[in-house]
């Protein structure tokens, strides 16, 4: 389970701060807390229930061994989310969203695996064959790839979850992880419609200080997620190597009963052998006979 959030905390970093009122998105509503100075003011008591929600949620994921992407490329958040998704292991764009990243996937694989055909080439000496405008070439396309698909190289499938800084900016990313049923966990502002998103974290999406806050609280839940992961596997493989040491019991024979030895009595042994002499069966006809005698006497 993720930790608790302090309502004090969030205060601190200023995560209840939202955009000007004449801005603002009415279904934005249950999450204002007041209005002042022209400024929406977010309920942070809602926040808290929120975050430990979304918290919970994607430590599940992470337990389950899928990915969380992160997104966003705003220029406040880029460094903070790049930061905590390296803590937490798992791929982030913080560049242009590349169009199509989930809906042809496909194609971006294929970008990611020219980014490792390059790197075979100056290994194994291919690249150094090749003439200085070529080379210059593939260095350019390489740092190219690297900046936009660096981080996600590690990624060989489709995410379990999305979690986004900003949704009206990266609204191309929800579009496409809506397309493909992708759960979408966001820091929705009072200017963008909390309706696009399955796990909405109401917060100033515009402040470093606020995104750090929210992003890092994500980024220790997914940790937690990991840990107990890695502790489920442990304890599994434990028990399997226990099971292999144990020697196996042996299987109980059973015991078949004593055969019963023969009687010596002289009187059991007359017995015996009157039994063992052939019984004489009655005919059909003889049978009849006696039965219709019977019946007339």
């Amino acid at each position: 389970m993720a930790n608790k959030v302090e309502v004090k905390e969030l205060l601190d970093a200023g995560v209840h701060f939202g955009h000007l009122t004449r801005r603002w998105n009415p279904n934005m509503a249950p999450y204002i807390y007041m209005e002042r100075n022209g400024i929406h003011i977010i309920n942070l008591y809602k926040s808290a229930a929120k975050m430990q929600e979304a918290g919970d949620a994607l430590a599940k994921i992470a337990a389950s061994g899928r990915k969380i992407l992160f997104v966003a490329t705003k220029k406040q958040a880029k460094e903070i989310v790049a930061e905590q998704a390296e803590k937490a292991n798992m791929p982030y764009i913080t560049e242009r969203w590349p169009g199509g990243m989930l809906t042809n996937f496909v194609t971006i694989r294929r970008a990611v695996k020219k980014m490792a055909s390059i790197d075979r080439m100056k290994k194994d000496g291919t690249f150094n064959t090749l003439s200085k405008k070529e080379r210059l070439q593939v260095d350019r396309l390489r740092a190219k790839l690297e900046k936009n698909l660096g981080s996600i190289s590690d990624m060989s499938r489709l995410p379990g979850a999305l979690f986004v800084v900003d949704i009206t900016r990266e609204h191309i990313a929800i579009k496409e992880a809506q397309k493909l049923n992708i759960p979408i966990f966001a820091m929705v502002d009072t200017n963008s419609d909390p309706r696009e998103v399955e796990y909405v974290i109401p917060s100033n999406d515009d402040a470093s200080k606020s995104i750090n806050k929210v992003v890092s609280y994500v980024a220790d839940s997914i940790v937690e997620g990991l840990s107990e992961r890695k502790a489920s596997k442990d304890s599994k493989k434990e028990k399997a190597e226990n099971e292999e040491k144990e020697p196996k019991a042996p299987k109980a024979t059973v015991k078949q009963p004593e055969a019963e030895a023969p009687s010596k009595d002289a009187e059991d042994k007359k017995a015996m052998q009157e039994a063992k002499k052939d019984v004489k069966l009655e005919s059909k006809k003889e049978t009849l006979d006696k039965a219709s005698s019977n019946e007339e006497e």
